[in-house]
């Protein structure tokens, strides 16, 4: 007899986090003398960008951060960009520092992360992060992959001595968990949308990481029954009907019915990208003042 999967509730652990962020930072804010500060930076008009960036403003005022973000105009160059990420190096309020994605075309996105201090890169992605993590050395970690671990631990799974597929293999994504869930004694394999015979490889999987953004790609005979499904992507497609809607990696409805475990799109990972990205700014602002 089928029984339908737990769903696991990001936007509750989000708000659970959140709220324990805020006593911490009210409490430490005192001490320092001063909040965290997050700037995130914005080029361009990009709508969903945006979204984004509001929602980090208003996510970073629930918690205490102060936001010190800055929207620059399409035509920004190169130059004005770096002048601005150096500048915000050099400012004691922030302790973070975000660029938000995408850029313009005629912007290197890399330049620009390549520019951020290590110990202000929020978003994890610069070279030095990325080495702390593949050496299992303390730093500033990726935000949607942290929020995949932290999902993991709010719901007692614990990755030890379990078979991990991670399908998609990006930087911002697909290798950060890849690693994160070695380090936590998982069996890590990496599938991607090239991979011959897709559901052969994920089939065997105990936790299905999906992150390829490619709309329910995933379908209930590719999953192991009982299997812990993460979904991180997040697609917005059109039915028949010219009706939008988003839709994950995963073929939601019928994988429910075969895993153990499965976030939903949106209300599952989404919301915790941004709060571990308030988590991580955090802690920069606890390791720069000494505050430990």
């Amino acid at each position: 007899m089928s029984k339908t999967a737990v769903i696991i509730d990001g936007k509750a652990v989000a708000e659970k986090i959140q709220g324990q962020l805020r006593s911490q930072v009210e409490g430490l804010a005192e001490k320092a003398s001063r909040p965290p500060g997050l700037a995130v930076l914005m080029v361009g008009d990009n709508p969903a960008s945006a979204a984004y960036v509001r929602n980090k403003e208003r996510s970073c005022g629930k918690v205490g951060i102060a936001s010190y973000g800055r929207h620059f105009p399409e035509q920004t160059t190169q130059e004005e960009l770096m002048q601005a990420i150096a500048a915000l190096n050099e400012d004691d309020r922030v302790d973070g520092i975000l660029v938000q994605l995408p850029l313009p075309k005629h912007l290197d996105a890399v330049a620009a992360i390549n520019h951020i201090h290590p110990d202000k890169d929020v978003d994890g992605l610069h070279p030095v992060n990325l080495g702390r993590l593949m050496r299992g050395e303390p730093g500033l970690c990726s935000c949607t992959p942290a929020g995949v671990m932290a999902l993991l631990r709010e719901y007692g799974i614990d990755p030890k001595g379990k078979q991990a597929t991670i399908v998609g293999r990006s930087i911002l994504v697909g290798k950060p968990i890849a690693l994160m869930l070695l380090a936590a004694d998982a069996t890590v394999t990496m599938a991607h949308s090239r991979s011959p015979d897709l559901g052969a490889i994920t089939r065997n999987a105990d936790i299905l990481v999906v992150a390829v953004g490619r709309p329910e790609l995933i379908t209930a005979d590719m999953v192991k029954p009982g299997a812990i499904v993460i979904d991180v992507g997040i697609n917005r497609v059109t039915d028949y009907e010219g009706k939008s809607r988003l839709t994950g990696d995963v073929n939601y409805d019928s994988a429910k019915d075969v895993a153990g475990f499965i976030t939903p799109v949106p209300g599952g990972v989404g919301p915790m990208t941004v709060t571990l990205l308030l988590q991580n700014t955090v802690e920069s602002y606890i390791r720069r003042l000494g505050l430990e």
